[in-house]
């Protein structure tokens, strides 16, 4: 993950708040994308999705690792041989998230931490300073990926040789593990704006995975055809769901 650079080529997504921009691999962006949606699910604060990015920041520049120290794998870097599951489910990035969550919420007042100390005592690595560095990172995606701050995730890549068939079953399914029940349809209820904007900065992360055109919500759309462009005015958008196609 590195900052934003202007014209980026290739494939791409950028982060944008208050704090700053970040400019992000796609499968990071996905990442990002499905650890906020776990938090979500659990209902956890946006604190604990900090403690998430700063832990995977640190382990795997929030890359899906088949291989680590020893016998780590994955976005955390979790070890079987530890009891965190095994290989297979911990390449699972919303598993894996899953565990992370469910061990963070047992460290006492864990929110009252610094975050670099929560995701210390959650990893027990060799050197828990080292996630102290990735603290900014870690507020500007959270900020982004939650929801929170609207339009703040866009992504762009070239077009695809071949055509590439329109998954949206398959994106509901994958959304629906991440954030809880799968949307029956392709215009997704959004209970409020900022989950609405979670689920809208989710599908754009996975819409070159799953084959999706458009992103429309809250009267601004984005599209595949010019993602580079970010989130353009639509003024058929809506608020009360969020419609890919």
């Amino acid at each position: 993950m590195n900052r934003a650079k202007p014209f980026a080529l290739g494939e791409h997504c950028q982060v944008t708040t208050s704090l700053g921009t970040l400019d992000l691999e796609i499968e990071q962006a996905q990442i990002s994308a499905t650890i906020a949606a776990v938090a979500a699910r659990r209902k956890l604060p946006e604190r604990a999705v900090q403690i998430a990015y700063v832990t995977a920041i640190q382990e795997s520049k929030l890359l899906n690792l088949p291989f680590g120290d020893r016998d780590s794998v994955g976005v955390f870097q979790q070890r079987p041989s530890q009891g965190w599951g095994t290989v297979d489910q911990l390449q699972d990035p919303v598993y894996a998230t899953g565990k992370f969550f469910s061990a963070l919420v047992k460290v006492k007042r864990y929110q009252k931490l610094p975050l670099h100390d929560a995701a210390q005592a959650v990893q027990r690595s060799a050197d828990g300073s080292a996630y102290a560095q990735h603290e900014t990172d870690a507020r500007i995606l959270a900020a982004a990926f939650t929801g929170r701050v609207p339009k703040a995730v866009h992504c762009w890549y070239p077009p695809p040789e071949k055509p590439v068939t329109f998954q949206a079953t398959k994106a509901r399914k994958e959304l629906g593990r991440a954030l809880g029940d799968a949307p029956q349809s392709n215009q997704i209820d959004a209970a409020s704006e900022r989950r609405g904007w979670l689920i809208a900065a989710w599908s754009v992360a996975h819409a070159q995975k799953f084959g999706l055109h458009q992103v429309r919500y809250a009267g601004l759309s984005w599209t595949a055809a010019a993602g580079h462009d970010g989130w353009l005015t639509d003024a058929k958008a809506g608020t009360g769901q969020v419609v890919i196609a």
